[in-house]
């Protein structure tokens, strides 16, 4: 890190402040206690803003809430929908045109918003999931997860040493300021939010030895591909499909690990999903906005 970036970390602000305060001779002086009280309020400002750039979609499953989204995809349309009040966006790069590259600058423009950046990679590869992270996702989703030794290599790719065998990039300004990389490494080991997705009859199957990996967060159901693969292919009403997410749900309940759905199918509401456990949503924001629009044409036409 360097001087001045070490100049402007929280912990030394308090220090700095006071000698600054008595540089402008005796006249122009504050007291001793004003600079004290100056110091820590700056002290204090600056722990908020870096607190800001910190996780607070994992803050929130931690305390039981639920966490709403939607997806995304231009720079334009992620800083609208990054502060209209969305937990989060997902930019998908599995069933898009959408390139990981191509998410820099999206990515970017959310800086600062309350939505915190999601990014799906097409395929469980460590070059996929290191490149996310540096184009700054603070959450990974990873397809087709269908076993524990998957699930482990997700969250081993994800992390950096010594929980993890991420490659280091140095630090990004989106996790807040550190006084050390070892403390950067740490935080954002603690912060990032990993989310395998389960869709497979195989995966339900092991459900249980799935979550046991330590370090999974959300474990994402893929409404459609779970359909087919258990044999009730987009009937999203059949009991067996209705079976698989209950367990689905009380297997994540029981091991601490937020429920999630990619998108609510038809004929189910979010509503029966929290019931059944379910506290992380991607839901379509160009239908509300479609309806918005109508409303607001009927009103002129």
């Amino acid at each position: 890190m360097s001087g001045r970036t070490e100049a402007l970390a929280p912990r030394t602000i308090a220090d700095l402040l006071p000698r600054l305060c008595f540089r402008r001779g005796r006249k122009a002086r504050p007291s001793r206690v004003a600079c004290r009280v100056t110091a820590k309020r700056v002290t204090s400002a600056l722990r908020l803003w870096r607190d800001h750039r910190m996780n607070r979609v994992k803050d929130m499953l931690k305390a039981g809430e639920t966490a709403v989204g939607t997806t995304a995809g231009i720079a334009s349309e992620a800083r609208f929908l990054a502060g209209s009040g969305f937990d989060f966006l997902l930019f998908d790069t599995q069933h898009s045109t959408d390139d990981i590259k191509g998410l820099a600058r999206p990515v970017a423009s959310m800086r600062g918003a309350n939505a915190i950046p999601i990014i799906r990679v097409g395929d469980l590869r460590p070059d996929q999931i290191c490149y996310a992270l540096d184009v700054g996702a603070k959450g990974i989703v990873v397809p087709m997860v269908n076993t524990a030794a998957q699930a482990a290599d997700m969250v081993k790719w994800c992390k950096y040493p010594f929980e993890g065998e991420r490659s280091s990039a140095g630090m990004r300004g989106e996790w807040g300021e550190f006084s050390s990389y070892r403390e950067y490494m740490d935080a954002v080991n603690e912060q990032l939010l990993i989310i395998p997705m389960i869709e497979t009859q195989e995966a339900l199957d092991g459900i249980e030895d799935i979550l046991a990996v330590p370090g999974i967060d959300v474990l994402l159901v893929g409404p459609s591909d779970l359909s087919i693969n258990i044999d009730v292919a987009l009937d999203y009403e059949n009991p067996k499909y209705h079976a698989a997410l209950d367990r689905i749900g009380s297997a994540c309940q029981a091991a601490g690990v937020a429920a999630g759905m990619f998108f609510v199918p038809p004929g189910i509401s979010p509503a029966q999903l929290q019931e059944k456990g379910f506290r992380f949503f991607t839901l379509p924001w160009q239908g509300w906005a479609m309806e918005g629009i109508g409303k607001g044409l009927a009103g002129v036409r």
